[in-house]
């Protein structure tokens, strides 16, 4: 049974989970933009985002989580995970994703004389007035209050990972309608550290003492991550693809990048169509099936660890087949401890300081390898394993990779750096030096951003243990695991041995082929099918 992230939102004052968009109000301006669409013929003191509820109607769910229509008048209720209540807690419309609804930016200051009109503020602002629903708020974008840096109740966005995904055809319920789905997603940048600031943040209870444990071991090996892998059967956990729908509710398959980090397919027609066959095939994977091998898929790296707050991260993880598959998503808060600890060989310092935090992962990756409650971080700087494809990317020599199974952290606690029972400090220092020594000059930053994740945030924790339940996922996992291109489950994208050469845009594709043949029993347009393979880019 999948627990909610926050079943406890609708209490008041719970609204204060969205941060500003900005405190510098001279970014924006004094005035309503008077423009054709609709965003600015509302009067925002803050950010949000446009829903369309049909008949040419739409809400505004303001970072306060407060909805209104485009006269400002109060709706409802946003909770984070994907639905809008009444002040009563009735639902109103479920399965929103935001980050397929239009983005509207706080367009005058409240206060602030417009250069039009003189007019200074509009009454009725979602942002200005009070909702009289409970949890309404009366503070503006230039001066809303978000979770605290250090909260432990601090989380980031939660979207229900039971609403199809990733279509915008929200489930109305009473007299709501579908909303549009034309609006265009969240526009990341592929930097974690800036991306995470454009999801709202929701609430974590606590859930130490709940009684269902487990640990985290790292790893990252730069492979194309299992998840990325179709099936027709469920197979391992994969993604499958018996029916558009099943592959939908699934996020799709994670995304995979090329060794220059830029997005391919998770699949294509398979390398041997021909006149007569027609298929697909799973993109090859840079570790083991792709030949050459830096032609292959590798993870994407934005898929490193993020902090939320001092108290709050993402990331995705591999997972045991008995207690996940692909798309999952966990809550894991830290007790302060490490597995395998007794009473001769107790918590370390790094553990403790771990203690009470939160993270929220999603399986990318099955592990054969990986017990039950156990979760192998994906983390830059963890050791690669049994795979390596990291050093296909990174290829200055001199580097000192540490332990293949618990990479730099295990190299600083040899007793020349910092010892098995070394101080916080030591291994941080020692943690980020290899960090910068590997990936400081790489063309790869985010690398060097989740290693130093580990080392900041992580407190270079070995093998923590925590507590965990099931959660639905937050749409920035959501976001950063689901392909962008291979979303559906047929595809005129061609096969490719060597995707190193890919840099961006169009795909190779063919029209040659039909998944019904002619009656000569052809799939394939020869001529056409062979001009279409003879392209490059």
């Amino acid at each position: 049974m999948k627990k909610l992230l926050l079943s406890s939102l609708i209490a008041a004052g719970a609204f204060s989970m969205f941060s500003a968009c900005s405190d510098d109000s001279s970014s924006v301006p004094s005035g309503p933009v008077q423009s054709s669409d609709v965003c600015s013929t509302m009067a925002l003191s803050q950010g949000g985002w446009l829903l369309n509820v049909g008949n040419n109607s739409y809400w505004f769910i303001g970072e306060n989580a407060v909805v209104t229509d485009t006269q400002n008048n109060p709706v409802g209720l946003w909770d984070g995970l994907g639905n809008i209540f009444d002040a009563n807690g009735i639902p109103l419309m479920t399965g929103i994703s935001l980050h397929l609804l239009q983005r509207c930016e706080a367009n005058y200051v409240p206060g602030a004389a417009s250069s039009s009109s003189g007019a200074s503020t509009k009454t009725g602002s979602s942002s200005s007035t009070n909702s009289g629903l409970g949890g309404g708020s009366d503070q503006s974008s230039s001066s809303a209050v978000g979770p605290k840096t250090g909260s432990s109740s601090s989380v980031n966005p939660a979207q229900s990972s039971s609403s199809v995904y990733p279509t915008s055809s929200a489930t109305p319920t009473s007299s709501a309608v579908e909303s549009s789905s034309s609006n265009g997603p969240v526009k990341t940048v592929g930097n974690p550290e800036e991306d995470i600031k454009l999801y709202p943040v929701p609430t974590l209870k606590n859930i130490l003492g709940n009684g269902t444990s487990g640990w985290n071991t790292r790893y990252w090996d730069a492979c194309k991550p299992h998840c990325s892998q179709t099936s027709t059967d469920g197979e391992e956990g994969k993604p499958k693809i018996t029916s558009q729908e099943v592959y939908e509710a699934s996020h799709y398959t994670a995304r995979v990048c090329n060794i220059n980090d830029i997005e391919i397919p998770t699949f294509t027609y398979s390398k041997g169509l021909e006149r007569y066959w027609v298929g697909i095939q799973n993109t090859p994977n840079a570790c083991q099936e792709a030949d050459p091998a830096s032609g292959g898929g590798f993870t994407c790296t934005d898929m490193a660890p993020v902090a939320v707050n001092d108290t709050l991260a993402y990331a995705f993880v591999a997972g045991s087949d008995a207690t996940t598959s692909c798309g999952k998503c966990f809550h894991l808060q830290y007790d302060g401890s490490f597995h395998d600890a007794s009473a001769s060989n107790g918590a370390k310092e790094t553990h403790k300081a771990l203690k009470g935090k939160h993270i929220i992962v999603m399986a990318s990756n099955i592990g054969h390898d990986v017990k039950p409650g156990q979760f192998d971080l994906m983390v830059p700087g963890g050791g690669p394993g049994i795979f390596n494809a990291l050093q296909l990317q990174i290829t200055k020599p001199g580097i000192e990779w540490g332990a293949t199974y618990g990479g730099f952290l295990t190299y600083c606690q040899n007793g020349e750096k910092c010892g098995y029972d070394g101080t916080l400090d030591c291994y941080q220092t020692c943690v980020k030096e290899m960090c910068d020594a590997a990936f400081g000059d790489s063309k790869y930053p985010n690398l060097l951003r989740g290693c130093h994740w580990f080392a900041d945030w992580f407190m270079a924790a070995d093998n923590p243990t925590y507590q965990w339940e099931e959660v639905d996922c937050p749409q920035y996992l959501i976001d950063k695991y689901s392909t962008t291109i291979s979303t559906s489950i047929e595809t005129k994208i061609l096969f490719q041995s060597d995707w190193s050469k890919y840099s961006g845009g169009d795909f190779i594709t063919t029209d040659a082929c039909s998944n019904t043949p002619n009656a000569q029993g052809e799939y394939c347009d020869p001529e056409q099918l062979a001009a279409d393979k003879a392209k490059t880019y």
